[in-house]
């Protein structure tokens, strides 16, 4: 059984709170995004303290509202100060939302009903929560052993959508292992649609790879074409998605194959209901091409990408959950990353 090495680290990581945690862009976006790379590369994102003299005096180009954080990048604070005062400090920071990546602290138990009442009780909305996909262990918390208590406890927490930070990895890497990864995961969702939930997967860099049996078959290509847009919908981690750009823009047999993320995303943004808001310094010397920082602090242009996402598809609701995997300090990145978020401003036309 295949797996990847860099999503298992991950989700390793994400065990820690307790809960497994388991159309071109050119055209849209106008000349100031004629390709790919400069999309990719973009004019170094402003300090956070001089961002607002930076953009224009267009509208915020986050939606009120719609500015949440993933808990795993509080991780340190939840497991030593418990809930309470996280999320206290998340919306003094200015955040509407969170998603979950667990539901235990180090402190000690916290029941969902404890839980729920903390977020509202701190103008807060739960929008969504990372559980694993599968695992061995059928007693595992996980989609694949335990769906209808992982649906259950989503439920209870009043959740929209619950979803995956797995890739779909779990028979291989092949067209056909893919396939059968997405039939499961057409599962998943029509059970959690039939709670009025919407069940989702959050990408890494490893979905945009090519598969071993097709190398000119984009693996995430096969996850769009294989599930139901009805059924299962995408986190995409922007940030991953860069690095997937660096790493994936040519097959392994030397053709060329480059792709912006936010062509995705335009192509279907009903899709999309969430995004990972992560930031990267360009560093080509490295594997991904992104070294992570916080928000605000890198190459990745997110006055443009947003922008460009909100401006095509204002009918559909979208919410930006920063995200940094291992921040130096945590409340430091939460507010960093709420101050330029909250700074961009739409383009006067």
């Amino acid at each position: 059984m295949s797996r990847n090495p860099e999503l298992a680290q991950d989700l390793r990581r994400r065990r820690f709170l307790g809960v497994a945690a388991g159309a071109s862009a050119a055209a849209l976006l106008g000349a100031a995004a004629p390709n790919a790379s400069a999309a990719q590369a973009g004019a170094g994102a402003a300090p956070a303290g001089a961002a607002q003299a930076a953009h224009g005096r267009g509208g915020p180009v986050v939606p009120p509202g719609t500015l949440g954080i993933q808990l795993y990048s509080l991780r340190d604070k939840v497991s030593t100060l418990g809930f309470a005062p996280v999320f206290e400090e998340l919306r003094r920071a200015g955040y509407s939302e969170v998603e979950f990546a667990g539901y235990t602290q180090g402190g000690g138990e916290i029941t969902l009903a404890q839980l729920r009442r903390l977020v509202r009780d701190n103008g807060l909305r739960a929008v969504g929560s990372h559980v694993g996909y599968y695992a061995d262990d059928p007693g595992a918390y996980t989609f694949a052993t335990q769906l209808e208590k992982v649906l259950d406890d989503a439920e209870a927490l009043g959740l929209k959508h619950i979803g995956t930070a797995s890739g779909p990895f779990r028979y291989g890497s092949t067209v056909d292992a893919w396939k059968r990864a997405a039939e499961e995961f057409n599962t998943y969702g029509a059970a959690a649609r039939a709670r009025g939930m919407k069940f989702y997967q959050h990408n890494h860099a490893e979905e945009f790879s090519f598969a071993t049996d097709q190398p000119s078959v984009r693996l995430y290509d096969v996850l769009l074409a294989e599930t139901d847009p009805d059924l299962v919908h995408l986190e995409m981690d922007i940030y991953w998605a860069f690095c997937a750009q660096h790493r994936f823009s040519v097959r392994p047999d030397g053709v060329r194959a480059p792709f912006d993320p936010i062509d995705y995303v335009l192509k279907a943004p009903h899709r999309y209901p969430l995004f990972h808001v992560k930031d990267g310094d360009r560093d080509l010397s490295t594997r991904d091409g992104y070294v992570m920082t916080d928000v605000g602090d890198g190459d990745i242009d997110y006055e443009r990408f947003i922008g460009g996402v909100e401006r095509v598809s204002r009918r559909d609701p979208h919410h930006w959950i920063a995200e940094h995997d291992n921040p130096g300090d945590s409340f430091r990145f939460a507010n960093r990353s709420a101050t330029h978020l909250k700074s961009l401003r739409t383009k006067p036309c």
